[in-house]
């Protein structure tokens, strides 16, 4: 059995006020004024992103104050649409609809990167943020890389319908073009673009992107009764529009195949299902693998050491085409002390590790009972936590 994040006896009561005052200093951070739209405009815009965080994500509202201020507009942009996307399943059960919702945000996407963008909060704010960065880099006016954002929409709307992923492989990498994504896109707004800390980031991003399909079963395999007041109720009747509506098991076909566990049973028994704690043990072990290979990168970045393997994306758009140090030998002293400082620039961003760690240590606790209610609270110790490892560089 894996150990994650052991207990830390001090009490967290001095650090809440420190965290509110954060808080309160980047819900207030007044971004550069970007075309067509005033202060104003930008700050509410802010205002709206921060209270989206603050409902639906609230580790990443937490941990919003260990950003540079700089870069808390972009995350907060970046945050918030990939909660409206996340929830468009949701408030549209209709298959057709859906896709018009989709294709609005790929269209927004395209308007605000050409600095016209809609009445739209989170437009709004995206906007304000490629145009600080144009005026930060004026030779590199591309930080933000829009094919993330298209990837980030494409996937979503592959696995709006709940279907299982066939693979476990299939879950990382759903992972990676959601939640790895995610961070890439907060590290290029730095603007960073740095072969070590993408890396890093990658793993980072898929034991999120895994956890967050972990903690979505059971309201995925019991979901709420459907909104039988909204408009759009009628529309469709497709075999997916019922699968959301009826339920459904995300977890990887080849999981379920070698623990026995079986669909049907999960939908009629929930916890009780044979095989189920087995399935969700082995998929948590390998979101656990990524935070142990993330956590050792890091190490050995620290020590001026290379990270330990290469980057499986190095060369893809937006990850550059780096010559990767494979041989762990120092022979290349200059690069490894700018990784050092890369890392150190970057942690900040690296924080949903700490959260992720958090959610998995209560899982194991709980004995891989996926259906516990404990593990659908908010996790009062993660500002301590989230303190702790951020003054030690450590998750």
């Amino acid at each position: 059995m894996w150990m994650f994040i052991g207990r830390i006896a001090a009490r967290p009561r001095p650090f809440i006020s420190k965290t509110s005052i954060c808080l309160a200093r980047y819900s207030n951070f007044k971004s550069p004024p970007t075309a067509g739209a005033s202060d104003e405009e930008i700050r509410r815009a802010t205002h709206y992103c921060t209270n989206v965080l603050k409902q639906y994500d609230h580790p990443s509202y937490i941990l919003t104050a260990f950003l540079p201020p700089h870069l808390r507009p972009a995350h907060l942009a970046i945050r918030a649409f990939n909660l409206e996307l996340a929830r468009i399943p949701d408030v549209s059960p209709s298959v057709p609809v859906r896709s018009m919702r989709y294709q609005f945000w790929r269209d927004t996407i395209t308007s605000t990167f050409a600095l016209k963008p809609v009445a739209q909060p989170i437009a709004v704010l995206l906007s304000s943020v490629l145009s600080s960065l144009s005026h930060q880099s004026p030779n590199n006016p591309g930080s933000l890389n829009k094919s993330w954002f298209l990837r980030l929409i494409s996937t979503r709307e592959k696995y709006s319908t709940n279907a299982p992923y066939p693979t476990l492989e299939s879950l990382e990498q759903y992972a990676e073009n959601t939640y790895s994504t995610l961070l890439y896109l907060t590290l290029s707004a730095f603007p960073m673009h740095s072969v070590a800390v993408d890396h890093i980031a990658s793993h980072i991003g898929k034991a999120a992107g895994i956890v967050a399909v972990l903690r979505g079963i059971p309201l995925l395999a019991f979901p709420p009764p459907p909104n039988h007041h909204s408009n759009t109720s009628g529309m469709g009747g497709t075999l997916d529009s019922q699968r959301v509506q009826q339920g459904a098991v995300t977890l990887p076909l080849d999981i379920m195949a070698e623990s026995g566990l079986r669909e049907e049973d999960v939908l009629r028994h929930g916890a009780e299902a044979a095989g189920l704690k087995d399935a969700v043990f082995r998929v948590a072990t390998r979101a656990s693998d990524h935070l142990i290979t993330a956590r050792q990168m890091v190490k050995n970045v620290q020590k001026g050491e290379s990270v330990g393997h290469a980057f499986e994306h190095e060369g893809e758009e937006g990850h550059g085409n780096y010559e990767a140090d494979r041989d762990g030998t120092r022979n290349d002293v200059k690069k490894m002390e700018q990784q050092m400082i890369e890392v150190e620039k970057a942690f900040g961003v690296f924080m949903p590790a700490v959260s992720t760690s958090l959610w998995l240590q209560r899982l194991e606790k709980g004995d891989f009972d996926i259906f516990r209610e404990d593990l659908r609270r908010r996790d009062w110790r993660l500002p301590w936590k989230a303190w702790v490892a951020y003054q030690r560089r450590s998750f």
